[in-house]
């Protein structure tokens, strides 16, 4: 059985992969308490000691606006963290999938971004994952880069109390009118149906960039407005902007990913965004089959 060392095993895309490759795979599962990727000795000391097939490394800052307050903590993290576990699967001769972000995008595209569309982060930590990127690529030769957006699951983020989901449900429990911003689009994507995807990447040597979303694109109201419908939920929902909001913060105004590369190789099982949204309400439910 193929080892695969996780790093970020504590977050919700990584107890998700968990669930869904350990059948087929013997796990070796680390995070910051055992792991600190921003040291490269610790991270060094964590390769010697064991010998693994594949390593996928979910570990990043993403709270974005702690990222604008605080860039060497960003790029200590999402960049020479990332740089470090790419030298040291070069070194062991093993496979490495990195995941990255649609915020290294601009927004002004106005249709999917494909693999070959050229960044322009408007944030540190669009910047900061981008430079992650760079290094995984120049210092990893048998590589995956896995771009995603708006991640959503049962397990919520480290550092985090809840999902967006969960956040939308908990307000309209306290209160009668919820405004969500309907000018940023993007494609919220199920933290399962990302692991099966990163499944079938594995057995590969299909090496390079790939983008991994749901299907679709909606606004944060227009997500927000399936999840009230597949909740029942009764509040009253109203849309609102980005410049009404007042957040200094830029971010891409869209942000929707094209799976391309992953259509091209015959690999893309990303579902629907409506059709993951309801997936993870049966998951919620332990009705779910994985």
């Amino acid at each position: 059985m193929q080892n695969i060392l996780l790093i970020g095993a504590n977050g919700q895309l990584g107890q998700d992969l968990i669930r869904v490759l350990s059948h087929d795979f013997d796990i070796t599962k680390t995070d910051i308490d055992q792991c600190d990727i921003t040291s490269l000795a610790q991270v060094t000391e964590l390769f010697e000691s064991n010998r693994h097939d594949l390593v996928i490394n979910t570990a990043a800052w993403t709270d974005v606006p702690g990222c604008e307050t605080n860039d060497r903590k960003a790029f200590e993290v999402n960049a020479l963290g990332a740089k470090y576990v790419a030298q040291n699967c070069e070194r062991a001769s093993c496979k490495l999938i990195h995941i990255s972000t649609d915020y290294v995008f601009d927004g002004q595209k106005n249709k999917p971004y494909i693999e070959s569309d050229l960044p322009a982060p408007l944030n540190v930590y669009g910047v900061s994952k981008l430079t992650g990127e760079r290094y995984v690529a120049a210092y990893s030769r048998k590589h995956f880069i896995v771009r995603t957006s708006g991640l959503y699951g049962i397990h919520p983020a480290v550092g985090k109390k809840s999902n967006f989901v969960e956040t939308m449900l908990n307000l309209a429990k306290e209160k009668d009118t919820i405004k969500v911003v309907d000018d940023e689009v993007l494609t919220p994507t199920f933290t399962v149906h990302l692991a099966q995807q990163i499944k079938k990447l594995i057995p590969t040597d299909y090496y390079g960039l790939y983008h991994a979303t749901s299907g679709g694109a909606c606004s944060w109201y227009e997500f927000t407005k399936k999840i009230f419908e597949i909740a029942q939920v009764k509040t009253k929902l109203e849309k609102t902007s980005v410049r009404e909001f007042g957040s200094p913060l830029r971010r891409p105004a869209y942000s929707v990913l094209g799976n391309y590369n992953l259509t091209e190789r015959g690999l893309d099982i990303m579902k629907p965004w409506e059709v993951a949204l309801a997936d993870y309400f049966l998951d919620k439910e332990n009705k779910l089959k994985i």
